[in-house]
């Protein structure tokens, strides 16, 4: 079970992170996961007690959105949403597509406590640098 190992990833960033924010402890995690990044979301909340026992994460809630896929058309440069067993333009239906999302497992969010007596988050672009697969 590998999402066992990006448990143990998610758990060493958000340490990280936790430390670099003199944090005490963890109260909310946010994940987006695409459908085509290889990982199982129910999996993946099956492991986290085991990475995050121990952890400033250990009663943390782990939050997993779905990402949707999308792919952009080489042929008519249309972006749209698709099903993730088949990745075809919805505008034109050329095969000739990129997948631009739906393939990510991103840290949107982390809500930390203690940070100088107060509550902080990491939002968007400041969390999904931290840690993304893929």
């Amino acid at each position: 079970m590998h999402e066992l190992s990006i448990c143990n990833a998610l758990i060493d960033q958000v340490e990280q992170i936790t430390r670099e924010r003199n944090a005490t402890s963890v109260t909310r995690i946010v994940l987006k996961v695409g459908p085509l990044s290889g990982i199982e979301a129910q999996l993946l909340r099956q492991a986290y007690p085991l990475a995050a026992a121990g952890t400033v994460a250990a009663d943390a809630d782990l939050v997993i959105d779905a990402a949707d896929v999308v792919v952009r058309c080489s042929e008519c440069d249309t972006e749209s949403r698709v099903a993730a067993n088949r990745l075809l333009c919805a505008a034109c239906g050329d095969f000739r597509t990129r997948v631009i999302s739906g393939d990510e497992m991103i840290l949107q969010r982390l809500e930390l406590d203690g940070c100088h007596g107060e509550s902080a988050a990491l939002n968007g672009t400041e969390a999904a640098r931290v840690f993304e697969t893929q």
